[in-house]
């Protein structure tokens, strides 16, 4: 039975629960898989537009961190394609000594202008919280501007009252578990209209770059057979490392500069992170194997597997959901 065996799994490897309890849900439940794999048809940035839409003057969002994720980002992006002026309607504060009178001052001008706050790291200054709670409830009751919106982020703590948590939408953007939950996330973080403006040269390298970005995440779940040592490897890096692919590609006007690019995601955009020479050497390993022309012809993703059955080949140039699907598949 399913849950027999949960039991056992806990009793056993109560490390490995989670990724446990996900299997049950998605076997035992209607529909279970809906319930714990990522909506593919969305990225990051399309969800957050949907949680600002439900967003109010007195619902905060607040981004639960995990290891290397930036919101700001994310916010900013979503402030331009809502037209509001960075430069004059949103506030971003990163909190610690001294910034609480800053915080508050921004918070009493924005509510009143419909301005956009962002209170950055709010655990670090969990005493501050409590008169953060009762402004917010003084604001709820006096009425704030309509385009007035609250974001906080915070990492995991027991000193953030409950009722900021209540009050919010929370939202964090950690990496999902198992190689192709990665490989969705991954390639999804790119907007339909990014994808299909590409070249056809530059969606097949970046196909191979969401498959190796997925290969390092998931290597972490094995600890030390994984990686030496944990590193915050994050989308950060994949988003950076797409840009350099675009302006390489602009600048050799197709010519595919393949040393240029396995040096910069090697040892500066996802190298920057290790510290171990023998991670390093991993990491470079994967991408002498991926980053060939031979990736352009459809080549075998996976290593070592001739015989043997098992294949996963970059496709051919597809539309953006055929991508997904494939990925699916």
């Amino acid at each position: 039975m399913p849950f027999q065996k949960l039991l056992v799994l806990r009793c056993l490897r109560p490390d490995r629960l989670t990724i446990g309890l996900g299997n049950f849900i998605a076997r035992t439940l209607p529909n279970g898989n809906e319930f714990v794999n990522m909506d593919s048809t969305l990225n990051f940035e399309q969800i957050l537009l949907a949680s600002i839409a439900s967003s109010t003057t007195t619902t905060p969002i607040f981004f639960i961190l995990s290891p290397g994720a930036n919101p700001v980002k994310d916010v900013e992006a979503c402030a331009k394609k809502i037209n509001i002026d960075l430069s004059k309607a949103f506030h971003n504060i990163a909190l610690g000594q001294g910034q609480d009178v800053v915080a508050m001052n921004k918070l009493e001008i924005a509510h009143k202008e419909g301005h956009w706050v962002f209170l950055q790291n709010i655990h670090l200054m969990p005493k501050w919280l409590i008169e953060l709670e009762k402004k917010l409830d003084d604001m709820a009751v006096e009425g704030s501007h309509p385009s007035f919106r609250l974001y906080l982020s915070a990492e995991p703590s027991e000193g953030i009252p409950i009722g900021i948590l209540e009050r919010s939408i929370k939202l964090t953007n950690e990496p999902p578990t198992g190689l192709k939950a990665n490989m969705k996330r991954a390639f999804t973080f790119f907007s339909k209209e990014e994808i299909e403006e590409k070249e056809s040269k530059i969606k097949t390298i970046l196909f191979g770059l969401c498959y190796f970005h997925s290969v390092l995440l998931e290597r972490r779940k094995f600890g030390p057979k994984g990686w030496n040592m944990i590193y915050p490897f994050s989308i950060g890096d994949l988003r950076d490392s797409a840009k350099v692919l675009n302006n390489y590609m602009e600048r050799t006007q197709g010519k595919v500069p393949w040393d240029d690019l396995k040096y910069i995601f090697g040892e500066i955009m996802y190298g920057g992170h290790i510290v171990d020479d023998l991670d390093r050497k991993l990491c470079m390993s994967y991408l002498d194997y991926l980053l060939t022309e031979q990736l352009l012809d459809e080549a075998e993703l996976l290593p070592y597997v001739d015989g043997k059955g098992i294949s996963f080949k970059v496709p051919p140039v597809l539309p953006y959901d055929k991508y997904i699907e494939y990925i699916e598949q």
